[in-house]
């Protein structure tokens, strides 16, 4: 996983992702996001099937929230806001 805890992730978004594994979704991925977002933590998991799991953290400035749906639903890939899970809270904030 690259990142983690860090007093200077402010406004953070957790998401989980499943991307397909396929030439290109990553990059899909990053060219989409608003070039003011940043990656505050990324972590990747693959055990040999179609999809991978994506964790990201992503910092999304307040007035940015609907920019940021309307990334979400551009993308087309399924996830899950984990930003309020008490397991991120515990480990992450």
């Amino acid at each position: 996983m690259v990142g983690g805890r860090s007093e200077l992730a402010r406004n953070e978004r957790l998401y989980r992702f499943v991307f397909p594994e396929r030439p290109g979704a990553l990059m899909k991925f990053l060219s989409s996001m608003h070039p003011d977002w940043n990656i505050s933590l990324f972590h990747y998991r693959n055990q040999g099937a179609d999809y991978g799991r994506i964790l990201v953290g992503i910092q999304v400035p307040k007035g940015d929230k609907g920019a940021f749906r309307e990334f979400l639903e551009g993308l087309d890939y399924p996830c899950i806001d984990e930003t309020n899970s008490a397991v991120y809270r515990l480990f992450l904030r």
